[in-house]
């Protein structure tokens, strides 16, 4: 089902102006109290726990809390972590159901950051591992804190920066992933906490 119907205008998705790209954006995908609910019962809910990384050889823990579930094939690895995943929960569950109808898109797994302040965040860096296929659909909602989100044009260097709101939703397909980066900057403002679930598709084929 990953067809180009996922940018429907009917949803409120409007394509981002980022070229050798497919990424639209929605800054009022949930409402405002729909999210911060959200993301209180996120916090609760979800098995997070603080990885460890290899970063230029070395072992080191990432700026964030995470949390990964989805079906029982979908391992996944990056940075030299291998994750197991946990079951969907009802929240997640209910969440990627609307995904799939409103984007025409398969979805089985998720993965939930909680970036707890300014001090967390992600490095730049593309969602290119095997298991997701060669043009994966990237459906992100986040929800709590507005934070900075960029875009690095592999090509050119050119930077091309976002606000996501509470409640937003940001989807990313076609060769997104090859022609750029993506990143989640720190900030040194006091901040309060963000939750960002990244939905993804990994066919059982495709899994080591």
């Amino acid at each position: 089902m990953q067809s180009d119907l996922f940018l429907s205008p009917a949803q409120g998705l409007k394509a981002l102006p980022l070229r050798d790209a497919r990424v639209s954006y929605q800054p009022d995908w949930l409402s405002e109290q729909e999210a911060l609910t959200l993301h209180a019962q996120l916090q609760q809910s979800l098995p997070w726990r603080q990885d460890t990384i290899k970063l230029y050889g070395k072992s080191v823990l990432i700026p964030r809390l995470q949390s990964w579930h989805g079906a029982a094939h979908c391992e996944y690895t990056y940075s030299g972590l291998r994750m197991i995943p946990h079951p969907f929960t009802p929240l997640l569950d209910s969440l990627r159901e609307r995904l799939t109808l409103e984007l025409d898109t398969q979805f089985n797994c998720v993965l939930a950051n909680w970036y707890r302040d300014g001090q967390d965040g992600m490095g730049l860096h593309a969602d290119d591992e095997p298991e997701l296929g060669p043009e994966p659909v990237i459906a992100s909602i986040s929800l709590g804190a507005e934070r900075k989100f960029s875009f690095k044009h592999l090509p050119s260097g050119e930077r091309t920066d976002i606000q996501l709101a509470n409640g937003s939703l940001l989807v990313m397909a076609g060769q997104t992933q090859r022609f750029y980066h993506h990143g989640l900057s720190k900030t040194r403002k006091v901040i309060d906490g963000r939750i960002n679930l990244t939905f993804r598709y990994i066919a059982p084929h495709l899994c080591k």
